[in-house]
Order: structure tokens, then C-alpha cells, then sequence
């Protein structure tokens, strides 16, 4: 008798799985693959790519961009402008208006009250953020935030601030999550929200984060927008190139970005469509400069100038990137904000290693390495375990050999090589001589701080983002002035100051411009990528049948 329960039982439970495994795969799905994990998912914590990229999934933003670029509301009723009231005349006051419609996951409504606390924790000197601009009071950004009602933010400016559409609340915390916790523990720096994204407000909230596998989001049903038309959002991590693409020819992945160059064409072949977009990115060196933590010689402007002699960027671009791109001559390369007349050194060791000579740098040992006053020319290369930055470190050894310039090595996980000052990331706390990794502006605005001597991150002051420790009062003057210029002639001219000025003193040297390269399957509809917020609509994408 029990016998025979037991094979009842057993047959009724081989037919619930044989009813529960269809209806899981008929759930509209999508696949999106990654070639770095991401390191937080709180955007305080975090500076990398596809951490940024992926908050629209999760989190909404007062507003985004759509593919065309231009801002559009999500949290709010409408676009500030000084028409609509929401600038004021003097540029110094801009006024949100919140819908009062908008939830986070849990149902809790939206309020000014999030947008208050999100500025105060930037703040918090408990929390050590990637950085605090634009809210810190120490910026000289931002004088106060205001929250009159539930429905109203008011922002209040120094001078006028012409980046704000780029970086005014592109993110919002849940005070009714967090508060709590920091409340308790006096900062959210270790606040489990940070990798566990409990409540949020975008279209997909996150249902489970196996790491260094993949990522799994379902469908927000609190969500305030349109229905989402696919039920889940897997992202995968697949560091290796070869992997990744691998994984694409096989029709396991539908949408991926910073595939290799080489293997766009046969993606293409196979149905995917294969296309760039803007993104203000652009691979680059990244040079330590503080005479403490840097090797000596790259305080001398000759030894920076012959390092870029050295390297031929054209090479590496036709080699290893099959010729569909350049190497960048600024940080603002592909934009109205770049100066035509600023291109990248040309290859020429011969010059190089004169410069190398006329600095001091020589052989005096036959070693095959220069050296001064008893000092090695060896330089600590670092940058990610992606493949083509791997690739590219071994071609620059050989170059950099050929002039007598030692070079060592180094690699790290991308999780662990964009982690801030408190975690102890390289480029933070300044381990390196030459960095090298893709950065961009604050696309789709070309603002950015990591040039300007207050933001070199020291123990006091760990939140800053100029990992260069690069330092000239002129230049910081210039970045002042365009931010509180909203002429765009006038911005454009001061920009091209700019670049002109950092190419003088060979702080930037463009390994490539980095459009971004993205593949997306056939099968998936609705999609509308743009290089600031690619994921904008992704409520809206959808399968074929």
C-alpha cells in the first residue's frame, strides 16, 4: 500500500513539473551579455560602464535620454525649462515637479522626501562615495535641496550649472529602505541594499544575483510607467571575449556591448545587427602624477611626450580593432567640445628616445632598461582582464622596450579594478604609473571633474575621481568657466582651451575612440540604444514571435 502511494504521489509530481517547466520557458525573456560583473549596484558606489548603464533597468531617474538624445521625464511631470518656470531667470533655481503617480517596488510612493535624502547622503560624511559631485557642498556646485511638498524638489545653484540635464538626479534612493540603515550604522557603505537591490523603482526589479554567473530581473509589478512587455531580464557575465562571442554565435544571447572589432562581421552574418553608438568614450593612459606614489619620470612633460612617441596607436588600432577606429587626440574626441587641431602624437621612437636622452633617462648599466640616479625606467602598466586591453599591454611592451622603457604588467577583475579609494581599487589609491581603461564625460553633457585638483582622492578626501593626480589652477579655472556658461558657442570655444592645454602638458594620450559597439538580435523589437542611457525604454522592447 505505501508502495504504491509513494508512485501515486511521485506521478503527480512528475506531472506538476511537466506543467511548471513549459510555462517557465514560454516567459518572454532576454538575454544581455556582459563582459565585466558588475561591482555595486548602488550608484553612489559605483563608476563603471555596465554598472551605469544597467540603472534604468532597476532604478528611475528623474529623466533620461532617448535615442535621438534628448531628455525625456520619467519621475517627473516635464523637462525643466525657463518657459515652463522650472529655471528660474537667473539660471541659479531649478524646480522639479514630481508626478504623483510614481511608486517604488513595495508600493511605497515616490517622494520629494528620497530626492532630499539621496542629497544628504551624498554628503554624509559616514559615506565615502565614488564621488560626491555635483552634490557636495564642497563642490561649489550645488548651495541647498530643497523639498517644499511631496511633490516639488527645488535645487538651488551657486552660478548657473549648464551640465545639470547630464547629472541632476540621474538616480534616486529609497529613504524608506535606507534611512533605516543609516540611521543605525551611520553610513550605507555597507548596506546590503547595495548588492541586493530590494526595492526599486525602475521597470524589472532584481530577483536574484548569482555572482560571477549572471543576474536575474522580473517584471516590476508596481512599475508606474507602461507594462513592460517581457517578463524577465537575465544579464550574464562573460569576461572572456572569445567566450562571449561564442556565446552570441550560438543564439544564447540577444543583446551585448564592447564585443571585439574583429568578430563584428560574422555576428552580423549570423542575424544580429551590429551598430556604434556615441557614448563620449574613449580608451586611454591614465598617468600617476603625484611624485610620491607615481614613478619620478613621469614628472617630466619630456618623458610623457616620449611615451607617446613611443606607442603607435595607428598599429594598434589597425591591428587589434581591424581599422574601425582611430586613437582619440582628446577626451571630448567625436564631439563639437574636441579641438580639431589636438590629434595623437605620431609614432616616432626615434624622437622619443632623444626626448628620453635630453631628460636623463639612459642606459647606464647595458641592461637594456634607461635608468637615473639609480632608478630603473620600469613602469607599472595596469588596467582590466578584458581581452583587447590584455592584448594591447603586450603590443606596448614590445614598444616601449624598443626605446629602453621597462614595463610591468598588471591585470585585475573589473569589479575589483573600479572599486573606489575605500576598497583599495589601484587607479584610486594610486598603485599604478600607467592605468589604462575607457572613460567618457557626463554623456551626453561634456562636463567632467576628473581633471580638477579638488577631486584627487587622498585619505581626507577619498571620494575624489582624479586618478591622474593631475593638478594646474588654469585648467580648473577654464572648467569653471564652462560650466556656468550655457552659450554653446562660447562653451564649445572654451572646451577647445581646454583640450589644447592638457595636450601641451601630455596629460591625455588616446589609445582609441570608443564608440560604443553594440549587437542586437533579430528576434528583439522595440529597442532604441543611445550612448547615455541605452537601456532608457526597455520597458518597451519586445520579442518577435
Amino acid at each position: 500500500m505505501q508502495k504504491r502511494r509513494f508512485f501515486a504521489i511521485a506521478a503527480v509530481l512528475l506531472l506538476a513539473l511537466v506543467l511548471i517547466i513549459p510555462a517557465q520557458a514560454q516567459s518572454e525573456s532576454i538575454t544581455i551579455l556582459y563582459a565585466q560583473e558588475l561591482d555595486n549596484l548602488n550608484p553612489m558606489y559605483t563608476s563603471m560602464f555596465f554598472a551605469a548603464i544597467t540603472f534604468d533597468v532597476y532604478l528611475s531617474p528623474a529623466w533620461n535620454f532617448d535615442g535621438d538624445l534628448n531628455p525625456q521625464p520619467v519621475l517627473v511631470t516635464e523637462i525643466p525649462t525657463v518657459e515652463n518656470g522650472g529655471i528660474s531667470e537667473d539660471g541659479l533655481t531649478i524646480t522639479l515637479t514630481l508626478r504623483d503617480d510614481i511608486v517604488w517596488s513595495d508600493g511605497e510612493p515616490i517622494t520629494s522626501e528620497d530626492f532630499l535624502f539621496t542629497y544628504d547622503m551624498y554628503n554624509a560624511p559616514g559615506n565615502i562615495p565614488n564621488t560626491r559631485y555635483p552634490y557636495g557642498v564642497d563642490e561649489g556646485v550645488i548651495t541647498s535641496v530643497e523639498a517644499p511638498d511631496e511633490r516639488t524638489v527645488v535645487v538651488n545653484f551657486v552660478e548657473p550649472f549648464a551640465p545639470w540635464p547630464a547629472i541632476l538626479f540621474t538616480h534616486v534612493l529609497p529613504e524608506h529602505v535606507l534611512g533605516p540603515v543609516f540611521e543605525d550604522e551611520g553610513t550605507l557603505d555597507n548596506a546590503a541594499w547595495n548588492r541586493d537591490i530590494s526595492v526599486g523603482s525602475g521597470p524589472y526589479v532584481l530577483d536574484e544575483w548569482e555572482i560571477g554567473s549572471f543576474m536575474r530581473f522580473v517584471r516590476n509589478e508596481n512599475w508606474f510607467g507602461s507594462e513592460p512587455n517581457l517578463d524577465v531580464v537575465i544579464i550574464r557575465f562573460i569576461p572572456d571575449d572569445e567566450a562571449l562571442v561564442a556565446t552570441l554565435l550560438n543564439g544564447e544571447g540577444d543583446v551585448s556591448t564592447f564585443i571585439p572589432y574583429a568578430d563584428a562581421f560574422e555576428l552580423q552574418d549570423v542575424g544580429y545587427e551590429v551598430f556604434t553608438v556615441a557614448s563620449g568614450y574613449n580608451e586611454q593612459w591614465f598617468y600617476n602624477l603625484d611624485p610620491e606614489l607615481g614613478h619620478p619620470a613621469l614628472q617630466d612633460i619630456r618623458v610623457r611626450e616620449a611615451l607617446g612617441l613611443a606607442v603607435n596607436q595607428e598599429q594598434i588600432t589597425e591591428d587589434l580593432l581591424l581599422g574601425l577606429t582611430y586613437p582619440a587626440g582628446s577626451q571630448w574626441e567625436g564631439t563639437p567640445y574636441h579641438n580639431p587641431e589636438v590629434t595623437a602624437p605620431p609614432y616616432d621612437p626615434e624622437r622619443a628616445m632623444e626626448l628620453l636622452d635630453e631628460a636623463g633617462w639612459v642606459d647606464s648599466n647595458d641592461d637594456g632598461i634607461r635608468d637615473k640616479d639609480g632608478v630603473e625606467l620600469v613602469l607599472r602598466y595596469v588596467t582590466t582582464t578584458r581581452g583587447i586591453r590584455v592584448d594591447t599591454q603586450a603590443v606596448v611592451q614590445q614598444m616601449l622596450a624598443d626605446v629602453g622603457i621597462g614595463v610591468e604588467l598588471i591585470t585585475y577583475p573589473a569589479d575589483v579594478f573600479f572599486g573606489g579609494f575605500a576598497s583599495g581599487a589601484a587607479p584610486a589609491v594610486g598603485d599604478f604609473d600607467i592605468a589604462q581603461w575607457s572613460q567618457n564625460t557626463q554623456f551626453p553633457d561634456p562636463n567632467i571633474t576628473t581633471y580638477l585638483c579638488s577631486m584627487i582622492p587622498t585619505e581626507e578626501s577619498p571620494d575624489g575621481n582624479n586618478y591622474r593626480r593631475f593638478c594646474d589652477p588654469e585648467v580648473d579655472e577654464l572648467f569653471e568657466r564652462q560650466a556656468v556658461t550655457t552659450d554653446f558657442d562660447e562653451r564649445v570655444e572654451i572646451f577647445h582651451e581646454i583640450v589644447q592645454r592638457i595636450a601641451d602638458q601630455h596629460i591625455f594620450l588616446g589609445i582609441w575612440y570608443d564608440a560604443d559597439l553594440w549587437v542586437i538580435s533579430d528576434r528583439v523589437v522595440g529597442s532604441d540604444v543611445n550612448g547615455a542611457t541605452p537601456f532608457w525604454n526597455i520597458a518597451e522592447w519586445d520579442l518577435t514571435d
